[in-house]
């Protein structure tokens, strides 16, 4: 097994855990955390399938470089919703419906 295929194979394998987590998970944060690994991922696939044995093919390496600014502007973002969401609601998991509102929880 040559080494870009072993890297190919990882990023499927971290894909699949992102998944996992990305569904089975409740709190916010977490489920950024995983799509954010579902993101490092796709690269790691990219990046290992991108070898050949001439040299490496460099478009799927800008794209991946593209991909990293894009993922932490777009983790910012994901972090700022979550902390609005958290100062609206006063909790960091999403509920159904009205179950996650304040007025709920009063007393």
């Amino acid at each position: 097994m040559s080494t870009p295929l072993l890297y190919a194979l990882t990023g499927v394998v971290l894909w699949g855990v992102g998944l996992l987590g990305l569904v089975g998970l409740r709190h916010l944060l977490r489920k950024l955390l995983a799509l954010n690994l579902i993101g490092s991922a796709t690269f790691l696939i990219l990046v290992g399938l991108a070898q050949h044995h001439n040299g490496p093919d460099p478009v799927p390496q800008a794209l991946v470089l593209t991909g990293i600014v894009v993922s932490i502007a777009a983790t910012a973002l994901g972090v700022v919703l979550i902390r609005r969401y958290f100062h609206l609601t006063g909790c960091t998991e999403l509920g159904n419906g009205a179950e996650g509102s304040k007025e709920d929880k009063a007393p």
